[in-house]
């Protein structure tokens, strides 16, 4: 097997100030939101994250008719004086979308298709064609195809609940909906975005548990910044009324997605302090610095400031249920190679369906590091080894695994990791900042 596409991990500590990218969640909702803004004047979406995904997003908006002009965002500064890294969007939206047929690449963006895939119902007629790359043509579509059915769109799978997506624009009808709650997040906030403009209120029932719902208040904050409001009745019944957005200005966030990585690269190996991050709006991964907490780490926050400052240290090991927050698996994974104890990981088993099984492929290269895994139908079971071995990784071409392996392979004399391709996902710039941080790290050559 060659080397293309991989990168060389020696042993070496980490220390410096990095600051995270802007949040892909946020940058998602925002463009999509501020694109059915329909009062004559334009949105502007500061410090947008410009990554695979998020292009995707916003290339799919293009395609669906809105104007979305992409600028250097220039005099905001952020909250520690640093001004933004992001870029400035200019949307000027569309409340009923063009005629015609069309086609949406959401590539590798789970967010993308789902959000995009009940938005082109909007389109005042003709059909939309929806797909992805093979991973995300694996991923399960069939909830979200049958709740727009209850509210009356025209949709369906040209495979088997997954897609290739077929979305006649015929407009929503609106009316009561039921979902189940237990796959992805993203199938609410999909529904959600859209049904302001429906022919009739609209009310979205949830079945069973609602997993990862700071990624719901998340849809919900950026809804109420563009004047629509939703009821929320415990993250089991939306009532959504007929309303308009308005044009507003949106600033996003730090990722703390990206952010814990880094962090778990100090508390690994090093001291790291994470600037550019913003306490008041929610976001399922800032229960990072709980965690790390939790375990003991060397941790310090500035929320003023906007930063999160974690020293090297040994672990503890403990019971970590991430429902709310899955993203965190792969991070929580690896600092359980520094624990004293045993970590178990529970209540993500909806983590199977991202951009590939994190649970399996996790346990697959944490074995290969020498660490004692069981696998759970929701998780993992991870007891440390004495020493972190050397080994040849595979990120299975998953930007998140990528990332985590590269720090967990900060404790090996030399390991190498397989997939850098696909950190443009959602973190362009991670190797740069993780060489600026001093981690010894080489790219391979084919």
């Amino acid at each position: 097997m060659g080397l293309g596409d991989s990168v060389e991990v020696r042993r070496s500590r980490v220390d410096g100030r990095v600051r995270c990218p802007p949040s892909k969640s946020y940058t998602h909702r925002a463009v999509v939101i501020a694109s059915l803004v329909d009062d004559g004047k334009p949105s502007v979406v500061r410090n947008a994250l410009l990554a695979r995904d998020t292009r995707a997003t916003i290339h799919g908006c293009r395609v669906l008719g809105s104007y979305i002009e992409s600028v250097e965002g220039e005099g905001d500064e952020g909250k520690d004086g640093g001004g933004y890294t992001g870029r400035m969007l200019i949307v000027h939206g569309r409340r009923g979308f063009t005629l015609g047929y069309r086609e949406i690449d959401a590539e590798n963006s789970g967010t993308t298709i789902r959000m995009l895939t009940a938005v082109s119902a909007l389109v005042k007629e003709g059909n939309t064609m929806l797909y992805g790359d093979s991973s995300l043509n694996r991923r399960p579509m069939q909830p979200l195809l049958d709740a727009l059915r209850q509210l009356g769109v025209e949709c369906r799978s040209l495979a088997s609940g997954t897609p290739p997506l077929l979305v006649n624009g015929c407009g929503i009808e609106g009316g009561d909906a039921r979902i189940t709650g237990s796959i992805s997040s993203q199938f609410i906030s999909a529904l959600l975005i859209p049904s302001v403009y429906a022919r009739r209120d609209v009310s979205v029932r949830v079945l069973g548990e609602q997993v990862s719902r700071p990624y719901i208040d998340s849809t919900l904050a950026v809804m109420r910044v563009f004047s629509a409001e939703v009821e929320n009745d415990d993250y089991r019944y939306y009532s959504i009324p007929r309303q308009q957005y308005r044009h507003a200005y949106f600033t996003v966030p730090g990722d703390f997605s990206s952010a814990a990585i880094m962090l778990a690269a100090g508390a690994l190996a090093g001291r790291v302090t994470v600037e550019g991050l913003d306490f008041t709006l929610p976001q399922a991964d800032s229960r990072i610095v709980d965690i790390l907490r939790e375990m003991g780490a060397s941790i310090h926050v500035d929320a003023g400031r906007g930063t999160v400052h974690v020293e090297e240290s040994r672990l503890d090991g403990g019971s970590f249920n991430l429902g709310e927050s899955p993203d965190l698996l792969p991070v929580v994974a690896v600092l359980a190679l520094k624990c004293k104890g045993r970590v178990e990981i529970t209540g993500v088993a909806h983590a199977r369906f991202k951009e590939t099984d994190r649970i399996a492929n996790l346990a697959r290269e944490l074995i290969k590091l020498g660490a004692v895994v069981k696998e759970l139908d929701d998780g993992l079971i991870i007891t440390p080894p004495e020493t972190v071995r050397d080994a040849m990784l595979e990120s299975y071409d998953d930007h998140r695994l990528f990332m985590v392996l590269c720090i967990a392979s900060l404790l090996t004399e030399r390991s190498v990791v397989r997939g850098l391709s696909s950190v443009d996902v959602s973190y362009p710039s991670f190797l740069d900042d993780l060489m600026a941080l001093g981690a010894g790290v080489r790219v391979l050559d084919q």
